[in-house]
């Protein structure tokens, strides 16, 4: 009897042992059950609950770091497949997060980063929520949650640091605004919106492919166990958009790295991440001397275009072009660039259907519109003009497809400025002080927040450290109230003046002049200028190419480039004598001339004869806070050369 009792009671031991360890072993792959909340969600249920938060170092009373710990849940409640999901999180305590599981920022931001005006998290790995129809209610397949670990300023014990709002980023959704569990918890309920139209149906494997300033295609052409080949392909599509210099980066999220590649290069080649990571320790026999990059991070750039036809390098079809990228409205051939890379995986991602795309994509260059990129969304397989020459297309393995957006971030400051002139006044109004920023330790020479002093038209010629004394003179001379320190100078490297030439009663006409101060040229350059009413009338371009664009369906832009021989702005050089003289600007000027028969109402000297935006390849230059005043003295200001072009452009109008 003592024996079947020992023999109980060990079993019971054992047994209440197991299901001591079941917990343990079953979390790892069971999501946590959402909140009884979401039994009365028919859509998207989101949650988002402060779990702890800690008090950090430095002490600072008036911006004390806190730790915060957080968890945004994410359920899909509803009848269709929720396909690449992605939530706001609308952060208010200037928070820094630090880390963020099955889940990338939408925007293509590396953590860490700061988030504190509210970010868009995306789904990685899991990608897309399925219904809980087709999965009999398994929450992992229905339900990601996304651990957040971070830091937030501000918000001390007992007061809970939650975000302002949360909302579904999916299009075709409504979300009411969130209501509070409790103290630390808030929930919402997004719905589909019954007037959202669109072209999916339930049945599509993959999201459309969808439009923006620039996109990035990721294809998968071939694809092995252990490594895959890509081909990347960059497409400008916006009228006003351009790179030079391209740079591109992305972050690997499972520790591949690029063996080989074709069409581009990295910006750095180094081995040794992977000689001394866990890449060295799984492949023992591969050479890695012949490594390209073993970034976790890598940055790729284009080639110069004396590698086009490199069989090594080279011979991709649209690579190779030194890092440009045109608008299409310039050159639609010139308007992509390509490359190809080999890719090697690590476990546990040995077989060669397991693909998966880097996240976080950038890409910026020189002189050029800021670029902002979503997640890599995965569309259908591109296809291919069949390589042999038959009248056929051949289908990659896999695409993604990143979209870019061109936007302005908050207080970045523009990389060129716009002066304004006209006949009717003697005096320039010059680049704003400090519009492409102000170096730093500038207030013992110059005041950053002053107005821009008025200057003579000979000022435009000279670098702004040499325009000092003419400045004063003029000041001088016109009775001029100048500060002391003088205003600092605009600090960008190209500056453009828009001179109202002359205004007769059937026409009047422009002088649009362009200096490059920087040390690069510019090859292929353009601009553009936006006239909200002036721009029906325009009839040519006398040294320029120039051309109406609609933009948003808006007939209000033209668009100007050089003609065949003068599409190339030098650099800023020395004068004939250096030692004397100030350095010369690159420069191209042009006359553009318009009519009133379209636009009889407009009224030139008062504002509608000046640009209200102004571009230069890609890049929205810096407008001055005023325009030029009308003396009354309309002739006076006019040398005898003025006249004359004046008298030639009216008659040219006429015709």
């Amino acid at each position: 009897m003592a024996l079947n009792q020992s023999y109980d009671l060990f079993f019971i031991f054992n047994l209440s042992l197991l299901f001591a360890l079941l917990p343990f072993s079953f979390s790892q792959t069971v999501a946590d059950a959402p909140s009884p909340a979401a039994d009365t969600c028919n859509g998207i249920f989101l949650s988002y609950a402060y779990t702890s938060g800690t008090k950090l170092k430095p002490t600072d009373p008036k911006h004390q770091p806190y730790r915060f710990e957080s968890v945004l849940t994410v359920l899909n409640n509803g009848d269709e497949k929720l396909k690449s999901w992605r939530v706001f999180v609308g952060f208010k305590n200037d928070e820094y997060l630090v880390s963020a599981s099955n889940a990338v920022l939408a925007d293509g931001t590396s953590l860490p980063a700061n988030v504190g005006n509210g970010t868009v998290f995306a789904g990685y790995p899991m990608t897309d929520l399925k219904t809980a129809i087709e999965t009999a209610g398994d929450l992992n397949q229905i339900q990601v949650q996304v651990k957040l670990l971070g830091t937030q300023f501000g918000v001390a014990a007992p007061s809970v640091p939650l975000p302002e709002t949360i909302h579904l980023a999916n299009d075709g959704f409504l979300c009411p605004k969130p209501s509070l569990q409790g103290k630390s918890e808030m929930q919402v309920c997004c719905t589909k919106d019954p007037k959202f139209k669109t072209n999916v149906t339930v049945e599509d494997e993959f999201l459309p492919r969808q439009s923006g300033d620039l996109t990035i295609m990721y294809d998968v052409t071939r694809t092995y166990d252990s490594n895959y080949w890509a081909q990347v392909t960059i497409s400008n599509h916006n009228p006003l958009g351009r790179l030079d210099n391209w740079k591109l980066s992305f972050d690997w999220m499972r520790d591949e790295f690029i063996y080989t590649m074709k069409g581009a290069y990295p910006y750095v080649v180094d081995s040794s991440d992977c000689i001394f990571g866990p890449q060295g320790q799984h492949y023992r026999d591969l050479d890695f001397g012949n490594v390209l990059n073993c970034e976790r991070r890598p940055t790729i750039i284009d080639l110069p275009l004396t590698k086009a036809n490199d069989t090594t390098m080279g011979m991709i079809p649209k690579c190779c072009r030194n890092g440009t990228i045109l608008p299409p409205t310039m050159d639609p051939s010139k308007s992509s660039s390509v490359f190809q890379m080999q890719v090697f995986k690590m476990p546990p991602d040995l077989n060669r259907s397991e693909l998966s795309p880097p996240q976080n994509w950038k890409i910026n260059g020189t002189l050029n519109p800021n670029y902002k990129c979503g997640p890599p969304v995965r569309v259908s397989p591109s296809q291919f003009p069949d390589p042999s020459g038959l009248p056929s297309n051949t289908t990659v393995v896999a695409s993604w497809q990143v979209v870019c957006n061109i936007t302005r971030p908050k207080n970045a400051s523009p990389k060129c400025c716009v002066s304004f002139s006209a006949y009717f006044n003697e005096s320039v109004v010059p680049c704003p002080t400090c519009a492409c920023g102000c170096p730093r330790n500038s207030a013992n020479t110059c005041r950053a927040n002053a107005t821009a002093v008025l200057v003579p038209p000979e000022a435009l010629l000279v670098p702004f450290e040499n325009r000092t004394a003419i400045t004063r003179a003029w000041a001088d001379l016109k009775h001029f109230t100048v500060p002391n320190p003088m205003p600092c100078g605009d600090n960008c490297g190209v500056s453009i003046n828009w001179h109202l030439y002359s205004d007769f009663s059937r026409g009047w006409s422009a002088r649009i002049t362009i200096f490059n101060w920087d040390e690069t040229a510019f090859p292929d350059w353009f601009a553009a200028v936006q006239l909200n009413k002036a721009t029906p009338g325009f009839q040519k371009m006398y040294s320029f190419n120039g051309t109406a664009l609609e933009m948003n369906g808006v007939n209000n832009t033209i668009f100007m480039q050089g003609l065949p021989g003068l599409n190339y702005i030098v650099a800023e050089t020395d004068a004939a004598n250096p030692q004397k003289d100030p350095r010369v600007p690159g420069k191209q000027q042009t006359v553009i001339s318009f009519t009133k028969k379209t636009t009889p109402s407009i009224n030139i000297a008062a504002g509608d004869g000046f640009p209200s935006k102004v571009f230069f390849n890609g890049e929205e230059c810096a407008l001055p806070s005023m325009l030029p005043t009308n003396s009354g003295n309309r002739k006076g200001s006019m040398t005898v050369i003025s006249i004359l072009l004046a008298v030639l452009v009216f008659m040219l109008v006429q015709q």
